[in-house]
């Protein structure tokens, strides 16, 4: 078993550092042998059963809540279909982006019918908003497609409602698409990142959550450090101040 980067841990819950690639639940259209979030996390509990209180995809890296019991686990669901939990995230999207702004443009719930055969056959767009404000930007002497160099930008995002896939399709919906999204992003971009910076990746990181602990009610703000991978390429890119300033 891989080592858990544990965030925080108590009686009641346990915070982890979900690493990119890596599922939070085994899935039927995976291998058995496949290793998955939730297993690392009863081995390390030596628990039979820990409850997720809320996801993140496979590709998206960064903080991830679970419950050790049922009663905190529902507790910490209703803060988040109360939106009262504060979830922000980190992504580096093609150009440059306006200096903030709000996207509220409805999303269809997405269908998996291989992961989810009984999900409805067509479903409404329902409400969906995700606001963002750029922390940095750089211009590379790259050529990309008919441009003479590539622009990308830094952002601090933050959805206010939990659609599926909401932030990368948000982000391609205003044109901005993440590097390093395979199903929604731009291949020609996504080729520069791997084969330039070695970066085999989705640009998503799940960096901050605030919530109120249901036990203690201790206002809680959980952090989780970038992968080295991530904040070498930052650095490279002169974003550290940015992400300095962000942490508030």
């Amino acid at each position: 078993m891989e080592n858990l980067e544990i965030l925080f841990e108590d009686e009641d819950l346990i915070a982890v550092n979900k690493p990119a690639g890596l599922l939070v639940h085994p899935s039927w259209i995976t291998p058995a042998s496949e290793p998955h979030l939730m297993g690392q996390i009863k081995a390390y509990l030596d628990a039979e059963k820990v409850h997720t209180v809320h996801r993140l995809d496979r590709a998206t890296s960064g903080v991830i809540l679970v419950g050790k019991n049922l009663s905190v686990t529902q507790a910490l669901q209703e803060q988040f279909v109360q939106r009262s939990i504060r979830k922000t995230y980190l992504c580096v999207v093609r150009g440059w982006s306006a200096e903030e702004a709000v996207i509220d443009y409805p999303l269809v719930p997405k269908r998996d019918k291989f992961a989810d055969p009984f999900a409805q056959e067509n479903p409404e767009a329902k409400e969906s908003v995700t606001s963002y404000r750029r922390l940095a930007q750089v211009e590379l002497d790259i050529p990309v497609g008919r441009y003479p160099k590539a622009r990308y930008s830094l952002l601090e995002t933050r959805p206010r409602t939990g659609r599926k896939h909401q932030i990368r399709r948000h982000m391609k919906h205003i044109l901005h698409p993440i590097i390093g999204d395979t199903k929604y992003g731009e291949g020609r971009h996504n080729r520069l990142f791997r084969e330039e910076f070695n970066i085999h990746r989705l640009l998503l990181m799940a960096t901050q959550l605030e919530f109120v602990h249901p036990v203690t009610q201790q206002g809680m703000r959980l952090s989780a450090p970038l992968s080295s991978e991530v904040a070498d390429l930052f650095n490279r890119f002169g974003w550290s101040d940015a992400l300095a300033g962000s942490a508030d």
